[in-house]
């Protein structure tokens, strides 16, 4: 059985968005991002460390911190990002789904075909090679500007 979407999608965005945010605090221009970074290490971590579908959505509270403390030369990505995640995210639960456990062969049977629809459409827009590379230039930016990882 096939999950959705962004459960074939989650490791790749992960490790774009992840494996490269290597970082840490430089000078004061970027403090207050670096900041950031360290404050959600933990729950980055454990989402991490947890995987499945939900791992990305479950951080998206801490993705749109960052999203707000970064730096002018990647606010545009960092929106797309969690722009995309956060439609995924309100796709789910104006469906009533739990995002761990929608299967999009075996949706609820109570999802009406709009629902679904909004759900499919959203997950594809998050798997976009777009947004895979606006993960990848946030995860450049942040290992270039602190030196502390974001999960650990």
């Amino acid at each position: 059985m096939r999950r959705f979407v962004p459960t074939v999608v989650v490791p790749v965005l992960l490790a774009g968005l992840l494996g490269g945010l290597l970082t840490g605090c430089s000078d004061d221009p970027f403090e207050a991002y670096c900041e950031t970074v360290e404050e959600h290490q933990t729950a980055l971590t454990e989402a991490i460390a947890e995987g499945g579908p939900d791992a990305l959505i479950s951080v998206l509270p801490q993705l749109r911190d960052l999203r707000d403390a970064s730096p002018s030369d990647v606010a545009a990505d960092w929106q797309q990002v969690v722009g995309r995640l956060s439609d995924l995210a309100e796709a789910l639960e104006a469906a009533g789904v739990d995002p761990a456990a929608y299967d999009e062969d075996d949706p609820p049977a109570d999802l009406t075909d709009e629902q679904r629809l909004a759900i499919e459409v959203a997950a594809r827009e998050l798997a976009r090679e777009d947004t895979v590379l606006a993960f990848r230039t946030v995860s450049t930016q942040v290992r270039d500007v602190c030196q502390t990882p974001l999960y650990r």
